[in-house]
């Protein structure tokens, strides 16, 4: 099937759905971390507090590092 269809479309179809499964990654991440810590994340940030904002950005870079790898590896 990947013979038929033009690299540039198969590329920009790779790149969206990595692009979703990224999204999507990061939102679980910060539900399931959500749930183990004792405090509200949101509520935390709403009070500016910069460990918890330093706390999802490691966990956004993290999981958006990993897939990304992972889905630019799968492109050769």
């Amino acid at each position: 099937m990947t013979d038929t269809l033009d690299p540039v479309i198969l590329n920009f179809l790779y790149a969206f759905m990595g692009g979703c499964m990224t999204l999507f990654f990061m939102w679980m991440g910060c539900k399931v971390f959500s749930h183990i810590v004792s405090f509200d994340i949101a509520d935390q940030l709403a009070a500016g507090n910069m460990a918890v904002g330093l706390m999802v950005l490691g966990i956004f870079v993290g999981i958006g590092t990993a897939l990304g790898l992972v889905i630019g590896l799968g492109l050769n």
